[in-house]
């Protein structure tokens, strides 16, 4: 068996990601309680939150790709960044994942460099704010600024609503520059 039972009710192919597989609701859902730091913080902080947030630092044009950078976690969660370092299967079946949610919703599969740079600004954040205190700097954090903002974290339940809100505006959206965009 390679597939998983989704919150929708669907099986999700893990090794044959097919697009119509794909729900935004699934993506919102599963995020919404998935933790960040492999639930090593004081409070739940969900990956919904952590991407709602990296999507507030990126230019409009760029804000859907930024609230999707991890929508594979869904699928087949968030794993820490030093094991999926390690593991390029897994890198290879997290990207075939990726690859199927960026055809389901019309997406570049290729990330802009401001969500990147966004997500580290987030990962600073979320170090300061919600990880024990540790003597040193993060390697990875080398010359990364912290926003000035504090995190609190939202409940599961509103990072969900939140989050599918926010991708549901941001499909509209872009769904209505690509059909303008055309018509000229």
């Amino acid at each position: 068996m390679t597939w998983i039972l989704t919150h929708s009710g669907l099986q999700f192919d893990l090794l044959q990601p097919k697009a119509d597989a794909v729900r935004t609701t699934d993506i919102a859902h599963a995020l919404a309680r998935l933790c960040r730091f492999n639930g090593h913080v004081e409070n739940h902080y969900s990956v919904a939150e952590h991407s709602l947030r990296v999507a507030r630092l990126v230019p409009a044009q760029h804000r859907l790709a930024a609230l999707l950078h991890d929508a594979t976690e869904a699928y087949v969660g968030d794993m820490v960044r030093p094991l999926k370092q390690v593991m390029p299967n897994y890198q290879h079946i997290e990207q075939s994942i990726w690859r199927a949610i960026c055809s389901h919703l019309d997406l570049d599969p290729v990330l802009p460099k401001c969500v990147h740079q966004a997500d580290m600004i987030m990962l600073a954040t979320e170090r300061r704010d919600l990880m024990p205190p540790l003597p040193g700097q993060w390697d990875c954090l080398d010359g990364i600024t912290p926003l000035q903002e504090r995190i609190t974290p939202m409940t599961a339940q509103h990072a969900k609503w939140a989050f599918h809100a926010q991708l549901m505006e941001l499909l509209a959206t872009t769904h209505r520059a690509k059909v303008a965009g055309g018509a000229q």
